[in-house]
């Protein structure tokens, strides 16, 4: 997705570089946030931010022996911040196109229930953009369980992604699908392959393939910290 992204002049490129933002807009906005900066100023920063890699093609300088997706973003990010925000703000503010929307309603929304303790902004971009990769493979597990009409199956089971059952009954599940405890044990175990497969996915999105592993495990690492 990133290396499609650096061709943002074609329409394949054009929706990759879109697809970034609507993917890791709120990891930024929550650094941007916790850095001092009001919700209006985060949302109008974190929009600018992403119009200046389109317009400068910042994303030329991102590739498969420069390192981390995650790592580029915010490094560019903080230089953002400390040279051109506020001219960036002035044009912003004067009606420039938007280039990826924020809805400051659920932005701070989301960042109301961010911890309340020493978290620096740093150690809050890295939880954010771990969450976001969970919940974009939580997304995509969903939908194709209900593009093939089992989605109250999928109901069912989702609790068990993260969990065993209570009791380590599988009954519910059974019920749901209208199949044996059996069937129902192998069900999840399916659900839970098909969810590393699709984390694992994300994952490579935003770094080499020869990265991905030891990325997988330092998100791990972040979540569970």
């Amino acid at each position: 997705m990133v290396l499609a992204a650096r061709g943002a002049d074609d329409t394949s490129g054009r929706k990759a570089m879109e697809a970034l933002c609507r993917a890791y807009w709120y990891p930024l906005y929550a650094y941007v946030r916790l850095s001092g900066h009001s919700s209006e100023d985060a949302r109008d920063l974190t929009q600018a931010f992403f119009e200046r890699l389109l317009e400068k093609d910042f994303l030329r300088l991102v590739g498969p022996d420069k390192g981390r997706f995650r790592s580029f973003l915010l490094v560019a990010m903080k230089r953002f911040l400390a040279k051109e925000w506020k001219k960036s703000r002035a044009v912003k503010r004067g009606g420039d196109v938007v280039f990826v929307s924020i809805n400051s309603e659920e932005a701070e929304q989301r960042y109301a229930v961010e911890p309340a303790d020493e978290t620096t902004p740093d150690v809050l971009f890295d939880r954010r953009w771990a969450i976001t990769l969970l919940e974009r493979t939580f997304a995509r597990l969903r939908a194709e369980y209900e593009t093939g009409g089992r989605g109250e199956i999928f109901e069912a089971m989702k609790g068990f992604l993260s969990s065993s059952p209570e009791g380590g009954s599988y009954a519910g599940v059974a019920e749901a699908a209208g199949i044996s405890e059996g069937a129902a044990r192998v069900a999840v175990h399916r659900l839970r392959q098909r969810f590393r497969k699709y984390f694992q996915e994300e994952v490579e999105e935003t770094v080499r393939p020869e990265d991905a592993d030891d990325e997988a495990r330092r998100v791990r690492a972040i979540l569970s910290g």
